[in-house]
Protein backbone atom coordinates (compact mmCIF):
# COMPACT_ATOMS: atom_id res chain seq x y z
CA UNK A 1 0.00 0.00 0.00
CA UNK A 2 1.18 3.11 -0.59
CA UNK A 3 0.45 5.22 2.03
CA UNK A 4 1.14 8.55 0.46
CA UNK A 5 -0.65 8.36 -2.42
CA UNK A 6 -3.96 6.97 -0.22
CA UNK A 7 -3.48 9.67 1.91
CA UNK A 8 -3.17 12.50 -0.94
CA UNK A 9 -6.54 10.47 -2.51
CA UNK A 10 -8.56 11.28 0.85
CA UNK A 11 -7.45 14.81 1.05
CA UNK A 12 -8.13 15.81 -2.54
CA UNK A 13 -11.93 13.80 -1.68
CA UNK A 14 -11.96 15.66 1.47
CA UNK A 15 -11.52 19.21 -0.35
CA UNK A 16 -13.83 18.61 -2.98
CA UNK A 17 -16.54 17.79 -0.72
CA UNK A 18 -15.71 20.41 2.36
CA UNK A 19 -14.41 23.18 0.20
CA UNK A 20 -15.25 22.64 -3.08
CA UNK A 21 -11.56 22.44 -4.05
CA UNK A 22 -11.46 20.76 -8.00
CA UNK A 23 -7.84 20.26 -10.07
CA UNK A 24 -5.27 19.11 -7.17
CA UNK A 25 -3.31 16.40 -8.39
CA UNK A 26 -2.90 13.40 -6.53
CA UNK A 27 0.81 13.58 -7.38
CA UNK A 28 1.78 16.75 -6.10
CA UNK A 29 -0.21 16.19 -2.76
CA UNK A 30 1.74 13.10 -2.22
CA UNK A 31 4.85 15.02 -3.02
CA UNK A 32 4.48 17.69 -0.36
CA UNK A 33 3.90 15.22 2.25
CA UNK A 34 5.89 15.05 4.92
CA UNK A 35 7.33 12.86 7.44
CA UNK A 36 7.05 14.89 11.20
CA UNK A 37 10.48 14.65 13.42
CA UNK A 38 8.80 12.40 15.47
CA UNK A 39 5.70 10.11 16.03
CA UNK A 40 4.08 11.87 18.08
CA UNK A 41 3.13 14.27 15.54
CA UNK A 42 2.02 11.90 13.31
CA UNK A 43 3.65 9.33 10.23
CA UNK A 44 2.62 12.11 7.90
CA UNK A 45 2.14 15.90 7.92
CA UNK A 46 0.50 17.92 5.39
CA UNK A 47 1.38 21.48 5.20
CA UNK A 48 -2.06 23.25 3.92
CA UNK A 49 -0.63 26.66 2.90
CA UNK A 50 -0.23 24.95 0.01
CA UNK A 51 -3.62 24.45 -0.90
CA UNK A 52 -4.20 28.55 0.34
CA UNK A 53 -3.57 29.50 -3.12
CA UNK A 54 -5.79 26.86 -4.86
CA UNK A 55 -8.81 27.04 -2.18
CA UNK A 56 -8.10 30.67 -1.72
CA UNK A 57 -8.82 30.38 2.60
CA UNK A 58 -6.29 30.45 5.28
CA UNK A 59 -4.04 27.32 5.65
CA UNK A 60 -5.78 26.82 9.13
CA UNK A 61 -9.74 26.95 8.27
CA UNK A 62 -8.03 24.51 5.45
CA UNK A 63 -6.57 22.12 8.00
CA UNK A 64 -9.91 22.09 10.13
CA UNK A 65 -11.98 20.91 7.45
CA UNK A 66 -10.30 18.91 6.35
CA UNK A 67 -9.26 17.15 9.30
CA UNK A 68 -13.01 16.59 10.20
CA UNK A 69 -13.68 15.06 6.75
CA UNK A 70 -10.95 12.58 6.39
CA UNK A 71 -12.55 9.23 7.56
CA UNK A 72 -10.11 6.01 6.31
CA UNK A 73 -10.00 2.63 7.86
CA UNK A 74 -6.39 2.65 8.08
CA UNK A 75 -6.06 5.88 9.93
CA UNK A 76 -6.40 6.08 13.41
CA UNK A 77 -7.09 9.74 13.59
CA UNK A 78 -6.09 12.66 11.77
CA UNK A 79 -5.23 16.33 13.83
CA UNK A 80 -5.32 19.62 12.37
CA UNK A 81 -2.21 21.48 13.95
CA UNK A 82 -1.63 25.47 13.24
CA UNK A 83 -2.14 24.49 9.60
CA UNK A 84 -0.99 21.04 9.24
CA UNK A 85 -2.79 17.99 8.45
CA UNK A 86 -1.35 15.40 10.66
CA UNK A 87 -2.03 11.59 10.10
CA UNK A 88 -1.62 8.64 12.57
CA UNK A 89 -1.60 5.10 10.69
CA UNK A 90 -3.34 2.53 12.53
CA UNK A 91 -0.13 0.55 14.09
CA UNK A 92 -1.78 -3.17 13.11
CA UNK A 93 -2.75 -2.11 9.97
CA UNK A 94 0.48 -0.52 8.90
CA UNK A 95 2.85 -3.34 10.45
CA UNK A 96 0.29 -5.90 7.68
CA UNK A 97 0.72 -3.33 4.95
CA UNK A 98 4.39 -2.75 4.96
CA UNK A 99 5.61 -6.39 5.57
CA UNK A 100 3.28 -8.22 3.53
CA UNK A 101 4.69 -6.40 0.78
CA UNK A 102 8.05 -6.66 1.82
CA UNK A 103 7.25 -11.04 1.91
CA UNK A 104 5.45 -10.24 -1.73
CA UNK A 105 8.11 -8.62 -3.43
CA UNK A 106 11.11 -10.13 -1.83
CA UNK A 107 14.77 -8.98 -3.68
CA UNK A 108 13.07 -6.64 -5.44
CA UNK A 109 11.28 -4.73 -3.12
CA UNK A 110 11.64 -0.86 -3.34
CA UNK A 111 11.76 -1.11 -7.59
CA UNK A 112 9.35 0.14 -9.50
CA UNK A 113 10.85 -1.10 -12.60
CA UNK A 114 10.76 2.38 -14.03
CA UNK A 115 13.81 2.18 -16.12
CA UNK A 116 12.36 -0.92 -18.12
CA UNK A 117 13.18 -0.03 -22.32
CA UNK A 118 15.96 2.38 -20.83
CA UNK A 119 19.48 2.35 -21.22
CA UNK A 120 21.98 4.24 -19.17
CA UNK A 121 25.77 4.20 -20.21
CA UNK A 122 28.06 4.62 -17.22
CA UNK A 123 31.99 5.60 -17.50
CA UNK A 124 33.49 5.06 -14.66
CA UNK A 125 36.95 3.37 -12.72
CA UNK A 126 38.65 4.07 -15.80
CA UNK A 127 42.20 3.45 -14.90
CA UNK A 128 45.19 4.52 -16.96
CA UNK A 129 47.71 1.70 -18.47
CA UNK A 130 50.92 1.33 -17.25
CA UNK A 131 50.37 2.04 -13.61
CA UNK A 132 48.80 0.54 -10.79
CA UNK A 133 45.64 0.62 -9.55
CA UNK A 134 45.09 2.85 -6.38
CA UNK A 135 42.94 4.72 -3.69
CA UNK A 136 42.76 7.58 -5.96
CA UNK A 137 40.50 5.16 -8.54
CA UNK A 138 38.29 3.74 -5.77
CA UNK A 139 35.79 6.27 -5.82
CA UNK A 140 35.13 6.41 -9.65
CA UNK A 141 35.16 2.53 -9.19
CA UNK A 142 32.74 1.96 -6.25
CA UNK A 143 30.17 4.66 -6.60
CA UNK A 144 30.11 3.93 -10.84
CA UNK A 145 29.54 0.16 -9.42
CA UNK A 146 27.18 1.30 -6.87
CA UNK A 147 25.28 3.43 -9.89
CA UNK A 148 25.07 0.45 -12.12
CA UNK A 149 23.31 -2.08 -9.48
CA UNK A 150 20.70 1.01 -8.67
CA UNK A 151 19.89 1.29 -12.33
CA UNK A 152 19.80 -2.66 -13.19
CA UNK A 153 17.18 -2.85 -9.98
CA UNK A 154 15.26 -0.11 -11.10
CA UNK A 155 15.28 -2.12 -14.51
CA UNK A 156 17.43 0.03 -16.65
CA UNK A 157 19.94 -1.83 -19.14
CA UNK A 158 23.10 -0.85 -17.71
CA UNK A 159 26.16 -0.69 -20.05
CA UNK A 160 29.34 0.03 -17.58
CA UNK A 161 32.19 1.48 -19.47
CA UNK A 162 36.06 1.46 -18.30
CA UNK A 163 37.57 4.02 -20.48
CA UNK A 164 40.61 3.05 -20.47
CA UNK A 165 43.80 5.78 -20.13
CA UNK A 166 45.60 4.48 -23.08
CA UNK A 167 46.69 7.43 -25.09
CA UNK A 168 49.31 10.16 -24.45
CA UNK A 169 52.94 10.95 -24.52
CA UNK A 170 52.79 9.65 -21.57
CA UNK A 171 53.24 6.26 -22.84
CA UNK A 172 55.66 7.45 -25.35
CA UNK A 173 57.65 7.90 -22.12
CA UNK A 174 57.08 4.49 -20.81
CA UNK A 175 58.50 3.39 -23.99
CA UNK A 176 61.20 5.41 -23.93
CA UNK A 177 62.36 4.09 -20.46
CA UNK A 178 61.77 0.92 -21.20
CA UNK A 179 64.37 1.17 -24.23
CA UNK A 180 66.66 3.04 -21.88
CA UNK A 181 66.51 1.24 -19.11
CA UNK A 182 64.21 -1.75 -18.73
CA UNK A 183 64.37 -5.51 -19.93
CA UNK A 184 61.62 -7.63 -21.12
CA UNK A 185 62.47 -10.35 -18.60
CA UNK A 186 62.24 -7.77 -15.99
CA UNK A 187 59.34 -6.16 -16.26
CA UNK A 188 57.47 -9.69 -17.21
CA UNK A 189 58.05 -10.77 -13.98
CA UNK A 190 58.06 -7.16 -12.32
CA UNK A 191 54.44 -6.43 -14.08
CA UNK A 192 53.24 -3.34 -13.16
CA UNK A 193 55.37 -2.22 -10.55
CA UNK A 194 58.53 -2.30 -12.79
CA UNK A 195 56.46 -0.38 -14.84
CA UNK A 196 56.31 2.39 -12.57
CA UNK A 197 59.69 2.42 -11.36
CA UNK A 198 60.63 2.93 -14.72
CA UNK A 199 57.92 6.00 -14.81
CA UNK A 200 59.24 7.45 -11.64
CA UNK A 201 62.50 7.03 -12.50
CA UNK A 202 61.83 8.60 -16.39
CA UNK A 203 60.10 11.80 -14.63
CA UNK A 204 63.17 12.34 -12.18
CA UNK A 205 65.69 12.00 -14.48
CA UNK A 206 63.73 14.34 -17.27
CA UNK A 207 64.10 17.47 -14.91
CA UNK A 208 67.57 17.39 -15.39
CA UNK A 209 67.73 16.30 -18.69
CA UNK A 210 64.59 17.79 -20.69
CA UNK A 211 66.09 16.14 -23.95
CA UNK A 212 64.41 13.18 -22.40
CA UNK A 213 60.89 14.43 -22.88
CA UNK A 214 61.56 14.65 -26.55
CA UNK A 215 62.51 11.22 -26.78
CA UNK A 216 59.05 10.54 -24.89
CA UNK A 217 56.99 12.84 -27.14
CA UNK A 218 58.79 10.57 -30.39
CA UNK A 219 58.00 7.22 -28.98
CA UNK A 220 54.40 8.35 -28.61
CA UNK A 221 54.18 9.92 -32.27
CA UNK A 222 55.47 6.59 -33.50
CA UNK A 223 52.68 4.61 -31.46
CA UNK A 224 50.25 7.15 -33.53
CA UNK A 225 51.98 6.57 -36.72
CA UNK A 226 51.66 2.58 -36.20
CA UNK A 227 55.14 1.65 -35.86
CA UNK A 228 55.59 -2.07 -35.30
CA UNK A 229 58.07 -1.89 -32.25
CA UNK A 230 56.06 0.87 -30.55
CA UNK A 231 53.21 -0.99 -31.00
CA UNK A 232 54.13 -4.25 -29.80
CA UNK A 233 55.73 -2.64 -26.47
CA UNK A 234 52.69 -0.33 -25.73
CA UNK A 235 49.77 -3.60 -26.28
CA UNK A 236 52.42 -5.74 -24.07
CA UNK A 237 51.76 -3.05 -21.35
CA UNK A 238 48.15 -2.68 -21.82
CA UNK A 239 47.59 -6.58 -21.55
CA UNK A 240 50.03 -6.65 -18.45
CA UNK A 241 47.97 -3.15 -16.77
CA UNK A 242 44.40 -4.88 -17.32
CA UNK A 243 45.85 -8.61 -15.68
CA UNK A 244 46.72 -6.68 -13.19
CA UNK A 245 43.64 -4.32 -12.56
CA UNK A 246 41.42 -7.21 -13.19
CA UNK A 247 42.72 -8.87 -10.19
CA UNK A 248 41.48 -5.80 -8.38
CA UNK A 249 38.20 -6.05 -9.85
CA UNK A 250 37.57 -9.81 -9.17
CA UNK A 251 37.97 -8.51 -5.29
CA UNK A 252 35.54 -5.82 -5.43
CA UNK A 253 33.28 -7.73 -7.46
CA UNK A 254 33.41 -5.11 -10.20
CA UNK A 255 32.72 -5.83 -13.84
CA UNK A 256 32.55 -4.02 -17.14
CA UNK A 257 30.70 -4.73 -20.17
CA UNK A 258 33.59 -2.37 -22.00
CA UNK A 259 36.71 -1.43 -22.17
CA UNK A 260 36.59 0.94 -25.24
CA UNK A 261 39.84 3.48 -23.80
CA UNK A 262 40.98 6.35 -25.64
CA UNK A 263 43.04 4.35 -28.67
CA UNK A 264 39.44 3.23 -29.45
CA UNK A 265 38.73 6.41 -30.71
CA UNK A 266 41.74 7.44 -32.65
CA UNK A 267 39.63 6.26 -35.81
CA UNK A 268 36.28 8.10 -34.92
CA UNK A 269 37.51 11.45 -34.32
CA UNK A 270 38.17 12.90 -37.66
CA UNK A 271 34.01 12.32 -38.63
CA UNK A 272 34.09 15.04 -35.45
CA UNK A 273 36.50 17.27 -36.87
CA UNK A 274 34.94 17.33 -40.17
CA UNK A 275 31.38 17.77 -38.70
CA UNK A 276 32.73 20.55 -36.56
CA UNK A 277 34.41 22.36 -39.14
CA UNK A 278 30.71 21.51 -42.09
CA UNK A 279 28.89 23.51 -39.00
CA UNK A 280 31.22 26.15 -38.72
CA UNK A 281 32.21 25.76 -34.94
CA UNK A 282 35.93 25.74 -35.44
CA UNK A 283 38.37 28.86 -35.07
CA UNK A 284 41.69 29.03 -35.42
CA UNK A 285 43.41 30.38 -32.62
CA UNK A 286 47.53 30.43 -33.06
CA UNK A 287 47.21 28.01 -34.91
CA UNK A 288 45.40 25.27 -32.94
CA UNK A 289 41.53 24.96 -33.56
CA UNK A 290 39.21 25.49 -31.11
CA UNK A 291 35.16 26.08 -30.90
CA UNK A 292 34.72 29.64 -28.94
CA UNK A 293 32.34 29.08 -25.58
CA UNK A 294 33.31 32.43 -24.50
CA UNK A 295 29.49 33.41 -25.26
CA UNK A 296 28.57 30.76 -22.84
CA UNK A 297 31.09 31.84 -19.79
CA UNK A 298 33.72 29.02 -20.67
CA UNK A 299 36.92 29.51 -21.98
CA UNK A 300 37.21 27.89 -25.49
CA UNK A 301 37.23 24.08 -26.37
CA UNK A 302 40.83 22.94 -27.48
CA UNK A 303 39.80 20.31 -30.27
CA UNK A 304 43.44 20.00 -31.94
CA UNK A 305 46.45 21.65 -30.89
CA UNK A 306 48.75 23.46 -33.12
CA UNK A 307 50.86 20.72 -34.59
CA UNK A 308 47.55 19.03 -35.50
CA UNK A 309 47.63 16.45 -32.19
CA UNK A 310 43.75 15.88 -30.55
CA UNK A 311 42.71 16.15 -27.07
CA UNK A 312 40.56 14.72 -24.32
CA UNK A 313 38.05 16.56 -25.42
CA UNK A 314 38.10 15.76 -28.78
CA UNK A 315 38.57 11.73 -28.11
CA UNK A 316 35.31 12.53 -25.70
CA UNK A 317 33.52 13.56 -28.60
CA UNK A 318 34.08 10.86 -30.30
CA UNK A 319 32.90 8.13 -27.47
CA UNK A 320 29.54 10.55 -26.47
CA UNK A 321 28.86 9.90 -30.42
CA UNK A 322 29.79 6.29 -30.47
CA UNK A 323 27.94 5.28 -27.30
CA UNK A 324 24.68 7.03 -28.37
CA UNK A 325 25.02 5.60 -32.38
CA UNK A 326 25.82 2.35 -30.65
CA UNK A 327 23.58 1.93 -27.40
CA UNK A 328 21.01 4.43 -27.93
CA UNK A 329 21.49 5.66 -24.52
CA UNK A 330 18.69 7.37 -22.73
CA UNK A 331 21.20 8.32 -20.26
CA UNK A 332 24.88 8.96 -20.32
CA UNK A 333 26.89 9.32 -16.81
CA UNK A 334 30.25 10.09 -16.21
CA UNK A 335 31.86 9.08 -12.92
CA UNK A 336 34.82 11.66 -12.83
CA UNK A 337 36.24 14.18 -10.30
CA UNK A 338 34.78 17.47 -9.86
CA UNK A 339 38.05 18.74 -10.99
CA UNK A 340 36.52 17.92 -14.66
CA UNK A 341 33.81 19.98 -14.17
CA UNK A 342 34.40 22.60 -16.59
CA UNK A 343 35.61 19.83 -18.98
CA UNK A 344 32.36 18.51 -18.85
CA UNK A 345 30.23 21.13 -19.26
CA UNK A 346 32.36 22.21 -22.21
CA UNK A 347 31.85 18.81 -23.74
CA UNK A 348 28.41 18.99 -23.59
CA UNK A 349 28.25 22.46 -24.99
CA UNK A 350 29.58 21.39 -27.50
CA UNK A 351 27.81 18.34 -28.74
CA UNK A 352 24.85 20.87 -28.28
CA UNK A 353 26.13 23.05 -30.36
CA UNK A 354 26.69 20.49 -33.15
CA UNK A 355 23.11 20.07 -33.19
CA UNK A 356 22.77 16.61 -31.21
CA UNK A 357 19.56 17.07 -28.62
CA UNK A 358 20.75 13.90 -26.37
CA UNK A 359 23.23 16.09 -24.74
CA UNK A 360 20.42 16.73 -22.44
CA UNK A 361 20.79 13.26 -21.55
CA UNK A 362 24.43 13.42 -20.71
CA UNK A 363 25.26 14.10 -16.89
CA UNK A 364 28.46 14.72 -15.04
CA UNK A 365 28.41 12.74 -11.92
CA UNK A 366 31.43 14.56 -10.37
CA UNK A 367 33.27 12.99 -6.74
CA UNK A 368 35.40 14.07 -4.18
CA UNK A 369 39.10 13.61 -4.60
CA UNK A 370 40.93 11.29 -2.17
CA UNK A 371 43.89 12.18 -0.44
CA UNK A 372 45.92 9.69 1.98
CA UNK A 373 46.45 10.65 5.86
CA UNK A 374 46.34 14.51 3.97
CA UNK A 375 48.57 13.82 1.63
CA UNK A 376 48.05 14.04 -2.17
CA UNK A 377 48.34 11.18 -4.82
CA UNK A 378 51.30 11.13 -7.44
CA UNK A 379 52.10 8.21 -9.51
CA UNK A 380 54.96 10.74 -10.89
CA UNK A 381 56.03 11.54 -7.58
CA UNK A 382 56.00 7.66 -6.60
CA UNK A 383 53.34 8.21 -3.68
CA UNK A 384 50.75 5.77 -3.78
CA UNK A 385 48.70 3.94 -2.01
CA UNK A 386 47.83 0.83 -4.24
CA UNK A 387 44.34 -0.46 -3.61
CA UNK A 388 45.45 -4.26 -3.50
CA UNK A 389 47.51 -3.40 -0.82
CA UNK A 390 44.67 -1.42 0.93
CA UNK A 391 42.17 -4.49 0.66
CA UNK A 392 44.67 -7.71 1.52
CA UNK A 393 45.92 -5.68 4.63
CA UNK A 394 41.54 -5.05 5.19
CA UNK A 395 41.16 -8.56 5.19
CA UNK A 396 43.99 -9.33 7.13
CA UNK A 397 42.74 -7.19 9.85
CA UNK A 398 39.73 -9.19 9.48
CA UNK A 399 41.04 -12.41 9.83
CA UNK A 400 42.90 -11.56 12.85
CA UNK A 401 39.79 -10.30 14.30
CA UNK A 402 37.73 -13.74 13.57
CA UNK A 403 40.69 -15.19 14.86
CA UNK A 404 40.08 -13.61 18.24
CA UNK A 405 36.28 -13.60 18.44
CA UNK A 406 35.30 -17.10 16.49
CA UNK A 407 38.53 -19.08 16.22
CA UNK A 408 35.78 -22.28 15.50
CA UNK A 409 33.95 -20.06 12.60
CA UNK A 410 33.97 -22.37 9.43
CA UNK A 411 35.48 -20.60 6.05
CA UNK A 412 37.30 -17.69 7.84
CA UNK A 413 39.25 -17.07 4.85
CA UNK A 414 35.99 -16.30 2.89
CA UNK A 415 34.51 -14.52 5.29
CA UNK A 416 37.42 -12.32 6.03
CA UNK A 417 37.46 -11.28 2.45
CA UNK A 418 33.84 -10.33 2.80
CA UNK A 419 34.07 -8.43 6.07
CA UNK A 420 37.55 -6.70 4.89
CA UNK A 421 36.53 -5.82 1.27
CA UNK A 422 33.17 -4.58 2.72
CA UNK A 423 34.90 -2.05 5.01
CA UNK A 424 36.75 -0.43 2.16
CA UNK A 425 33.68 -0.39 -0.19
CA UNK A 426 31.48 1.18 2.51
CA UNK A 427 33.87 3.55 3.84
CA UNK A 428 34.50 5.46 0.35
CA UNK A 429 30.09 4.98 -0.11
CA UNK A 430 29.27 6.34 2.96
CA UNK A 431 29.58 10.32 2.69
CA UNK A 432 28.40 11.87 0.02
CA UNK A 433 29.97 11.19 -2.67
CA UNK A 434 31.31 15.13 -3.76
CA UNK A 435 33.21 15.65 -0.47
CA UNK A 436 36.52 14.64 -0.71
CA UNK A 437 37.63 11.61 1.64
CA UNK A 438 40.98 11.89 3.63
CA UNK A 439 41.97 8.33 3.77
CA UNK A 440 43.75 7.19 7.16
CA UNK A 441 43.83 3.20 7.60
CA UNK A 442 42.70 3.20 11.40
CA UNK A 443 39.42 5.22 10.00
CA UNK A 444 38.38 2.92 6.78
CA UNK A 445 39.60 -0.55 9.06
CA UNK A 446 37.34 0.45 12.28
CA UNK A 447 34.75 -2.30 12.82
CA UNK A 448 32.44 -0.41 14.92
CA UNK A 449 29.90 2.11 14.48
CA UNK A 450 28.14 3.24 11.11
CA UNK A 451 30.70 0.82 9.47
CA UNK A 452 30.50 -1.76 6.47
CA UNK A 453 31.31 -4.58 9.17
CA UNK A 454 28.70 -3.53 11.32
CA UNK A 455 26.04 -3.54 8.77
CA UNK A 456 27.16 -7.30 7.74
CA UNK A 457 27.01 -8.51 11.17
CA UNK A 458 23.62 -7.04 11.59
CA UNK A 459 22.59 -8.39 8.35
CA UNK A 460 23.63 -12.03 10.01
CA UNK A 461 21.77 -11.29 13.08
CA UNK A 462 18.60 -10.95 11.54
CA UNK A 463 19.46 -13.90 9.26
CA UNK A 464 19.85 -15.80 12.32
CA UNK A 465 16.73 -14.90 13.81
CA UNK A 466 14.86 -15.86 10.61
CA UNK A 467 16.47 -19.32 10.71
CA UNK A 468 15.54 -19.39 14.58
CA UNK A 469 12.17 -18.39 13.78
CA UNK A 470 11.95 -20.91 10.91
CA UNK A 471 8.47 -21.48 9.02
CA UNK A 472 5.26 -20.65 10.32
CA UNK A 473 1.87 -21.18 8.76
CA UNK A 474 -0.52 -19.68 11.48
CA UNK A 475 -2.00 -16.14 10.36
CA UNK A 476 0.18 -13.77 11.99
CA UNK A 477 -0.46 -11.00 14.60
CA UNK A 478 0.31 -7.78 13.64
CA UNK A 479 -0.89 -6.14 16.23
CA UNK A 480 2.40 -7.55 18.03
CA UNK A 481 4.36 -4.77 15.83
CA UNK A 482 2.21 -1.48 17.47
CA UNK A 483 4.75 -1.08 20.04
CA UNK A 484 6.80 2.07 19.37
CA UNK A 485 10.27 0.09 19.01
CA UNK A 486 8.81 -2.44 16.02
CA UNK A 487 7.03 0.59 14.55
CA UNK A 488 10.19 2.17 14.17
CA UNK A 489 11.87 -1.18 12.02
CA UNK A 490 8.47 -0.65 10.37
CA UNK A 491 8.69 2.50 8.93
CA UNK A 492 12.30 1.93 8.14
CA UNK A 493 11.25 -0.60 5.75
CA UNK A 494 8.03 1.94 4.34
CA UNK A 495 10.67 3.99 3.51
CA UNK A 496 13.44 2.06 1.42
CA UNK A 497 12.16 2.09 -1.30
CA UNK A 498 11.77 6.04 -1.38
CA UNK A 499 15.14 6.62 -0.26
CA UNK A 500 16.51 4.48 -3.60
CA UNK A 501 14.25 6.25 -5.69
CA UNK A 502 16.19 9.51 -4.17
CA UNK A 503 19.46 7.83 -4.96
CA UNK A 504 18.44 7.25 -8.51
CA UNK A 505 17.48 10.43 -8.92
CA UNK A 506 20.45 12.11 -7.64
CA UNK A 507 22.89 9.58 -8.96
CA UNK A 508 23.67 9.47 -5.12
CA UNK A 509 24.64 5.81 -3.42
CA UNK A 510 25.72 7.59 -0.22
CA UNK A 511 21.77 7.62 0.59
CA UNK A 512 21.08 3.99 0.67
CA UNK A 513 24.84 3.37 2.46
CA UNK A 514 23.35 6.14 5.51
CA UNK A 515 19.91 4.49 5.69
CA UNK A 516 21.20 0.79 6.03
Amino acid sequence: MDFKLSIANEIIAAAERALGGAGLQSAEIAAALEIPPNTEMGDYAFPCFKLSKALRKPPMMISDALAAEIHADYLSRVESVKGYLNFFIDRATYAEKVVEAVLDQGESYGSDNSGAGKTVVLDYSSINIAKRFHIGHLSTTMIGNALYKLYKFFGWNAVGVNHLGDWGTQFGKMIAAYKRWGDHDTVAAGGVDEMVKLYVRFNAEAKENEALNDEGRAWFKKIEDGDPEALEIFNWFKSVTLKDAERVYDILGVKFDSYAGESFYNDKMQPIIDDLRAKNLLKEDQGAQIVDLEPYGMPPALILRSDGATLYITRDLAAAKYRQDTYHFDKSLYVVAYQQDLHFRQLFKVLELMGYDWYKNCEHVAFGMVSFESQTLSTREGRVVYLEDLLYTAISKARRIIEEKSPELENKNAVARQVGVGAVVFFVLYNNRIKDIDFYWDRALNFDGETGPYVMYTHARCCSVLRKAGECDAKPDFTALADPEAQDVVRLLEQFPEVLRAALQKNEPSMVTRFS
